[in-house]
């Protein structure tokens, strides 16, 4: 029991210590996240039907 609480001592420590972004750096490091993974499923998407047309025509 005693490790228990030393470690959620330890915790609340470090969390202390955590530099937690602003709201407006956050919103836009979201977008970039969103925005970039919207194109990669594009991306992929249309790498993954251009290879099925492909194999589709092979047989």
């Amino acid at each position: 029991m005693n490790k228990i609480k030393a470690f959620l001592s330890e915790t609340v420590v470090e969390m202390k210590k955590v530099v937690w972004p602003s709201w407006p750096s956050a919103l836009s490091s979201m977008k970039v996240v969103i925005i970039s993974t919207v194109i990669f499923a594009i991306l992929f998407g249309l790498v993954d039907f251009l290879l099925l047309s492909g194999v589709y025509s092979l047989f």
